[in-house]
Parts: structure tokens; sequence; C-alpha cells
């Protein structure tokens, strides 16, 4: 659909909807730009305040991947009022204005329709120096994978629905959901970063394709190497989405000996994820030990970047 639109021709759009990629940046000046996202989802979990606090967290690490600062938020809010209680809709802004303050940046206001289902997000506007963006086709042969935070929310999430999680394993992984990437995208901008995602709805397998294409490289994924919430394996295939399957498309290669329950987590679709970035592999056991340091525990170098032999993009080893 997007192809029938006219490509943009403005040189001060740094990135554009053309690679996919998480956010517009629009170059100010020589000094500064601005990051543009929007996005809303439904709810993955019953209270109204986590709810809030999960979109708002989802909608601010579009502006982190970009390697920006979010500075200014607008609600987006669809919401069937003669359904549920003010004081949902109220638990819900709560929550994301929570998130919001710990950002660093202000809501400025909003928009709200009456909906039979209730989704929430955020617009947000971020900075960065037009110099210094992430997109997410830089990613260049030598190049090593990090990766943020755990895999599988999206299946214990729906598992949850049919009480088939342990609350521990629940709590570790709403805690990751709330938790912003402001961390990570701070550490990360210390260093050489040539490519850079969030992993949200696709999966890894697509935001990995994402890079791969936009890149023009081929990525190869160490499946051993990835770090997975508790209970996750154990919960596959529980309201995993067909559709991301579909994205594993004729040019990634799935080692035979990898379990079919790790294949499922690789394309269960994540809600406020990890950012997942390419940099130089010289870089990269400092940039782990400084996530680490700074408390991203759950960092890992996943994989490496290598040369596109024109046929496969994407390799899970």
């Amino acid at each position: 659909m997007l192809e029938k639109i006219p490509a943009n021709s403005d040189p001060n759009l740094l990135v554009g909807f053309d690679t996919s990629d998480d956010a517009g940046v629009y170059r100010l000046d020589d000094d500064q730009a601005i990051v543009v996202t929007a996005d809303f989802i439904t709810p993955p979990v019953d209270d109204p305040f986590v709810f809030g606090q999960i979109a708002a967290a989802n909608s601010l690490s579009d502006v982190y991947a970009m390697g920006g600062k979010p500075v200014a938020c607008l609600n987006l809010v669809c919401f069937p009022f003669d359904k549920l209680g003010a004081e949902v809709l109220q638990g819900i802004t709560e929550g994301s204005h929570e998130r919001i303050r710990q950002a660093g940046a202000v809501l400025a206001g909003g928009h709200s329709v009456d909906d039979p289902e209730p989704k929430f997000g955020l617009s947000v506007t971020g900075i960065v120096h037009p110099d210094k963006y992430w997109a997410n086709s830089g990613a260049k042969a030598g190049d090593c994978l990090i990766l943020t935070k755990p895999l599988g929310s999206g299946v214990l999430l729906n598992a949850n629905l049919k009480g088939k999680v342990s609350d521990q394993a629940m709590k570790e992984c709403l805690d990751s959901l709330i938790s912003l990437n402001a961390i990570a995208s701070k550490v990360l901008r210390q260093f050489d970063v040539h490519a850079a995602t969030d992993v949200t709805g696709f999966g890894i397998a697509g935001h990995a394709s994402e890079i791969a294409a936009g890149s023009s490289v081929s990525i190869e994924i160490d499946t051993s190497a990835l770090p997975l919430f508790s209970e996750a394996l154990a919960m596959y295939g529980r309201g995993v989405n067909d559709t991301n399957r579909a994205r594993l498309a004729t040019e990634t290669e799935i080692k035979s000996t990898i379990p079919k329950n790790l294949i499922e987590v690789l394309v269960d679709p994540q809600t406020n994820g990890g950012l997942l970035v390419s940099l130089p592999a010289s870089d990269s056991d400092r940039a782990l030990k400084a996530l680490h340091d700074a408390g991203v525990e759950e960092a890992a170098i996943i994989g490496q970047v290598k040369t596109y032999d024109g046929s496969t993009s994407l390799h899970f080893v």
C-alpha cells in the first residue's frame, strides 16, 4: 500500500516509511531533529493502571530505538464509554502518565473516540541530533547483535488468560513490559551503533529480517544465546500469531535441530520488547558489560551480521 504513495522529496526527512523503521526523523537545523511516532495496543492485562504503563512504555520505546529522547506525548484513546466506567479510563491514563513522567517527557493532550474495544497508546515526539540518530538500515557485515530484553511475552500473556502461567513468571514478564528502554538506549549511545530497532509485534524474526533487508546484509542468530522469559518455552503455541509465522519467508533458514517450541518463540509477538542493535564486534563486549553494569541484566549478544549471499537474509542456528 505504501509503495503507491509518492516518495518524499524533502531532504530534511532523514527517516521516512520506506524501510519500515520505528519512527520518522525530521531535521529542524544542523543541531536538532525531531523523532515522531504513534502506537497503541489492546489491553494485554485486566489491570487498567498496568495496561496504561505497558501501552505508554511500548509507545515511548520507538523513540529510544532511534537513539532519541522523548519530550512530548499525546494520548490516543479508543474506549467504550457506555460499557466501561470512567474509573477504568482514569486508571489507564494514570498508568500511562506515570511512565511518561519517568521518561522525563510531558503529556500535552490527546484525542479519544468511542470504540467497542478499548485501545490505548501515545503519539510521541522526541529529539535527537541529526547526525546521531539510529535507523534499522545501517548494519554492516562483521557487526554483532545485542538484544536487551527477554523474549516470550506474547505467549505468556495469552497463556495467562487461561491461568496456565505461574505468578512469579507473570510478574517477571510484566516488570519487563512496563520497563522503559531508556537506560539501554542511553548506554548504547556511548557506542557506534550501526542499526537499531525494538522487538515488538513482528517478533525477533520479523524485526531482524527488517534490519537485514534494510541493510542488504545477512543476519545469523544463535538461538541458544537468546534470553527468554521463564516458562515461555512451556507455553509455546498458545496464542502465537500465525501472521508472524508467515513472515518466515523464503530468505529465512532455520537449523533443523532447533526445537519446535523455540521456533514458536522466534515469531512470538512482543509488546515493549528489548532493543535489537547492530554494532562493531570490537565494541560488543564492552557494550554488553556497560548494559549489565547499568542494570540491563538480561542483555545478551545473540548473533552476528554477515555479507548477504543473495539467497538467505536470516539464519537461525
